[in-house]
């Protein structure tokens, strides 16, 4: 391959013999149409005229809190309700310039899901969607959607039923198909040259909002918040603030039910230099080597690895990683609800949670959040938990 993937000591492409021609296929179609005025053209357009971008910046009149004022990267208002749907589309057409007949993908929350049977709605490509079993009987809403569109979703039993297991299978399947199928992942994970490409196709997140706030504000933001499972959202928001030193940027994990547990999805703070996927990055690993389960509330931050990018923006100091709890992330879940009237996804809430936190000191500052979905997917689950709470408390 042209370039080794590295960011830092992390990425790099670990997978089997069988499918290095497949990744090289890749990097070089992503190289060519990266050089390719038509190809950025057509994306152009299919990210204006279907997808409706540029999506806004809104700021929050209510849960804003003295001079400090939070604005919100409305990727929920994206066609398929978050911002999976912009490297989807690119990743699309790659498939179709490659000659591919098949796309294959994995999903936690099923947003990325959601996105790529879009995808194959769109350009009439057969669909195989891969999920953890927990996962589906969680996201019932997605998983109908996924299938009213023409994809097959297949509930995967194996391991924890969550999101590795969902991309261990998608992976099993490419080696076996590769010739006819495209692997639309959907992160900014596994092997080169899939973390430099879905950055590359996020990082329109980052261009816009880095636009609108100069444009609102005459400045650039104190601080941009994003979540991280396997971190696409974030890398997308974070890579035209990178340069911008006194732009803080800070990554929120899933702390699950607490950090001084197992049960909790925060590679970042509490994983290990290793292999999963194909990418050496942070896994949370036991004692002995093992990929361990991970908990999140959040099926989309329920991931026991994160793009090498991230574990490179850690190691070198540029970025800040924390954790939300669950019950944080449920807590301004409903406070986006009642004081914005917006349902965010639980990742994205996770996000707001720490920008809720930063903001009680009231200081005169700008924090920008990435909202990367909305929360319609999540209603089910919150009316269960907000429901649980009552009955505790009662």
């Amino acid at each position: 391959m042209k370039f080794d993937g590295r960011f830092g000591r992390f990425g790099g492409a670990y997978v089997p013999e069988i499918l290095v021609p497949a990744l090289e296929q890749l990097e070089a179609a992503f190289i060519e149409a990266q050089q390719d005025p038509g190809f950025a053209a057509e994306l152009g357009d299919l990210l204006s005229t279907y997808a409706g971008r540029p999506t806004p910046l809104t700021r929050c009149r209510n849960l804003s809190r003295g001079k400090t004022r939070i604005y919100l990267k409305r990727e929920d208002l994206l066609h398929g309700g978050a911002h999976k749907t912009n490297q989807v589309l690119a990743q699309a057409l790659l498939a179709r310039r490659m000659g591919k007949t098949r796309l294959i993908a994995e999903t936690g929350a099923g947003q990325h899901g959601v996105a790529t049977a879009i995808a194959g709605a769109l350009f009439g490509l057969e669909t195989c969607i891969y999920m953890g079993a927990d996962d589906v009987e969680r996201q019932q809403l997605n998983v109908f959607r996924m299938q009213l569109m023409g994809a097959t979703v297949v509930p995967v039993t194996t391991g924890g039923r969550t999101l590795k297991d969902a991309v261990n299978e998608a992976l099993r399947d490419w080696t076996a198909s590769f010739e006819t199928s495209h692997y639309l992942l959907g992160t900014v994970a596994g092997p080169h040259p899939f973390p430099l490409m879905v950055r590359e196709y996020q990082r329109v997140i980052g261009k816009e909002a880095r636009e609108q706030i100069l444009g609102i504000e005459g400045r650039l933001p104190d601080a941009v918040i994003a979540c991280v499972g396997g971190g696409s959202n974030a890398i997308g928001l974070f890579s035209d603030f990178i340069g911008d030193e006194k732009v803080a940027l800070i990554g929120v994990e899933a702390a699950g039910k607490g950090l001084s547990g197992r049960e909790h999805g925060a590679t970042i703070l509490k994983g290990r230099p290793g292999i999963l996927h194909g990418a050496e990055t942070l896994v949370l690993q036991d004692a002995d080597g093992q990929i361990d389960d991970t908990w999140s509330v959040s099926a989309g931050l329920d991931y026991p690895a994160v793009g090498p990018e991230h574990a490179f923006l850690k190691e070198s100091g540029r970025a800040e990683y924390v954790g939300v709890t669950d019950d944080q992330a449920l807590a301004a879940f409903v406070a986006l609800a009642r004081g914005e009237g917006i349902l965010g996804a639980f990742e994205s809430c996770h996000a707001l949670a720490h920008a809720l936190q930063l903001a009680r000191a009231g200081e005169d500052r700008i924090i920008l959040v990435n909202l990367s979905g909305r929360g319609d997917k999540d209603v089910a689950q919150a009316q269960t938990l907000l429901g649980d709470r009552e009955r505790n408390a009662a």
